[in-house]
Parts: C-alpha cells; sequence; structure tokens
C-alpha cells in the first residue's frame, strides 16, 4: 500500500506532538453535561463522579428537561434529518421559526443557520469580499476567524490585540480598499477579555467600515438580556453582523448562525459555501434551541445566578494570590505561567475530583500558561467553593501562591 512510504513521517509528526507536551486526550463523559458529570477512564472500571469546571454550558441548559422535550418532540415530528441541502429539498418550517427569533432576540433584520459558528466564520469573508476588499482581524480571534479569513482574497491586515491605535493605523493603510471589515471575537475564549466594541463602531463609523462580532461566549451570557457584547457595550445599532453559536449558553448542542443586516445575510444564502453543500441543521436541534431561547427570556434570574456565581469564584481566588485577569465574564483564566507546573496542578484538581484542563504554548505564548475555569449557572456556591479550596491547597503545594 502507498501508505506505508509515508507511515514514518506521520508517526514522526505524532512523536513530536508528544514530546512538546501537546498532546490532546479525550475523557469518556457517561452522563449528560451538567456540573457534576462522571468519567469512564478505564472502559473497565467504574465512573468516576467530578465537578465540571470545563464546559461552556453557561445557564445550566445543556441538560434542561424542557428542552430534551422540545428535541425528541421536533425529531418525533419532523424526523432525524433533511437528507439534503436547503436550496435543493428545501427548508422546514422549524428552521424558519428558529431564524425568525434569532433575528428577533438580537434585534437584527434576518439570520441564516448553519451547522456550526465554526461554519459560519468559514462561509463569511468569502462570501461577502474580493480582492479589492480589506479585513482588519485581531491577531487573538477564534481559529475558525483565522481559517475563513485565510479562504478569503481580500486583503488581510492583523492588528494587535485590542490596540485601538494599531487598528485606526490599518484602516489608514487600507483606505484605498473597495470595501472594509473589521472582524473581532467579542469576549475571547483564552482570556475571557472583552472587545472594545464602542472604539471600533467609532473607529468603523470614521473609516466606512464593516463590523463582525462573533459573539459565541457572549451570547445568553452577557448584556442585560443576554443579548451579548453589542447590547453590554450599547453599540447594537453599529454591528452589520454577529455570528455565533447553539452550542453553548442556549442548550450546548451544536448549530450556529449569522446574524445582521438583510442584504449580507442574503448574500450568505447564495453564495456561502458552507450553507450551500452542508446539511440543515437537525430538527432536534432546532426544537431544542427554539426552547433554549424561551428559557433565556422567561428566566432572567439564571443570567444573575451566573453572575453572581462568577463574582463569588473571581473574588475568592484573587484574595487567595492567584492571578486572575479582571473581568466579569465566566471565563475564569488563571495563570500560572510555568507550563510544567500548570499541567501538574490541573493533573492534581483532577485527582481531587474537579475537572479542568491546564493550557499551555502553543494553545497560549509561552510563559502565559494557564489553567480555565468557566462557571455556570447551575453551579451552587459549594460546588465553587470546593473547587476554590483545591486551588489554594495545590497552588500553596506547588508555590503559586504563599
Amino acid at each position: 500500500m502507498s501508505f506505508e512510504s509515508y507511515r514514518e513521517h506521520y508517526l514522526k509528526i505524532l512523536e513530536d506532538i508528544h514530546q512538546a507536551g501537546t498532546w490532546k486526550t479525550e475523557r469518556a463523559i457517561v452522563t449528560s453535561q451538567q456540573p457534576h458529570i462522571e468519567l469512564l477512564e478505564d472502559p473497565s472500571g467504574s465512573p468516576r463522579p467530578m465537578l465540571n469546571l470545563c464546559a461552556n454550558n453557561y445557564l445550566g441548559l445543556a441538560n434542561h428537561p424542557e428542552i430534551i422535550d422540545a428535541a425528541c418532540k421536533a425529531m418525533q415530528e419532523r424526523g432525524f434529518g433533511m437528507a439534503s441541502v436547503r436550496f435543493i429539498c428545501g427548508k422546514q418550517d422549524l428552521h424558519a421559526r428558529l431564524e425568525e427569533a434569532i433575528s428577533r432576540f438580537f434585534r437584527m433584520q434576518d439570520t441564516v443557520l448553519y451547522g456550526s459558528c465554526f461554519d459560519a466564520n468559514g462561509a463569511l469573508f468569502e462570501a461577502l469580499l474580493g480582492p479589492d476588499d480589506a479585513i482588519l482581524t485581531d491577531e487573538l480571534n477564534h481559529a475558525s476567524i483565522i481559517d475563513g479569513v485565510r479562504l478569503c482574497k481580500a486583503r488581510r491586515r492583523i492588528f494587535k490585540h485590542s490596540d485601538m491605535d494599531d487598528l485606526r493605523a490599518g484602516l489608514e493603510e487600507t483606505r484605498d480598499a473597495r470595501v472594509r471589515l473589521i472582524v473581532t471575537d467579542g469576549v475571547f475564549s483564552m482570556h475571557g477579555d472583552v472587545a472594545k466594541l464602542s472604539e471600533i463602531a467609532s473607529l468603523a463609523g470614521a473609516y466606512t467600515a464593516l463590523v463582525v462580532v462573533d459573539d459565541s461566549h457572549a451570547t445568553g451570557v452577557v448584556g442585560k438580556t443576554g443579548r451579548g457584547t453589542p447590547e453590554l457595550l450599547g453599540v447594537e445599532d453599529c454591528i452589520d453582523l454577529i455570528t455565533s453559536t447553539l452550542g453553548k449558553a442556549l442548550g450546548g448542542g451544536a448549530g450556529g448562525f449569522a446574524t445582521g443586516r438583510a442584504e449580507l445575510v442574503a448574500l450568505l444564502r447564495q453564495r456561502s459555501r458552507p450553507y450551500l453543500f452542508s446539511n440543515s441543521v437537525p430538527p432536534a436541534i432546532v426544537g431544542g434551541s427554539l426552547k433554549a431561547l424561551e428559557i433565556l427570556d422567561r428566566e432572567p434570574e439564571r443570567l444573575e445566578r451566573l453572575r453572581a456565581n462568577t463574582r463569588f469564584f473571581r473574588e475568592a481566588m484573587t484574595k487567595r494570590g492567584f492571578q486572575i485577569a479582571q473581568g466579569e465574564h465566566p471565563i475564569v483564566p488563571i495563570v500560572l505561567g510555568d507550563e510544567k507546573r500548570t499541567l501538574y496542578m490541573a493533573a492534581e484538581l483532577f485527582r481531587r475530583g474537579v475537572y479542568v484542563v491546564g493550557f499551555t504554548y502553543p494553545v497560549v505564548p509561552r510563559g502565559q500558561a494557564r489553567i480555565r475555569v468557566q462557571i455556570s449557572a447551575a453551579h451552587t456556591q459549594d460546588d465553587l467553593a470546593r473547587a476554590i479550596c483545591a486551588f489554594e491547597e495545590i497552588g500553596r503545594q506547588v508555590g503559586v501562591i504563599s
């Protein structure tokens, strides 16, 4: 077989990943996604109970019985899937209802669904821009934005993270472009910091640029009613497109979308390849997502619990001496610096039944290794106090805090 000629080549790459300490493992969860889960480490052994601080289940909806019932009902009434793309065999009424619901929620003109937000970001730039145009993108934007930008023939200008002077310089450099588009994460997933959307919107107005925000870690999480970073910063009217996910706060299933100006969404329907050449989002996901939006609207107390839990954890960890970037987002990066110490600490927390993951180079810059904690409205303060005690005990042991 031809592969035998290349086996050693790929084995060497895999060994290099192991040696670099960046090999990724996947643990098997044998429960639904919730604050308390069970992990199966050994197929022949018993599941192990863990306090889960890894999930993007910000509102605690991933195992909500109403969402599960809505998903089951949608599947029973509309089937397992469409088995085709929308422009060939059409959409279901549920797809239209969800797109309308998302548009209402974000107060946008129109919405288009994708299989994931990764697909939405991969679809966006190639469909909207050409070689006469320019993209200005934050250096810490999500991988899906990076990949989407690479697919596009527009000129690319990367600006330093949240550096408005560098963004202004990029806008000056691209004055000759037909269309200029600024794209940024709303919340940056490794840091938990919020984009400077007020300043970005101001610069976009001054230089006649479009603004696109990937708000995957903000939808349902920040802003008075959970409409994300544009609501939080009061710039909703200045954002041309929002891409986001149904797979985090809004039920944790799958699926993504782009919502915004009607003309841009219409062009995405006509030209974006992941939309044109991929199956529609399955009915079960659509039904469950509709219910998740309904619950978010009727139960604002979930957002309040999430914010209270986040404040409690951030304040307690800061008081104990851990290095945590200031902020209010439930992504809480605990920066430890040294990579071996970070991985050791994550392993010790896991041994104590606290499920966290250590992030090291190249996921984060050298010297900025961290453990990323993600808080949920479904956590109790007892859950968080248990985690804080474990962090404190191990942190003293390894010399992170005194």
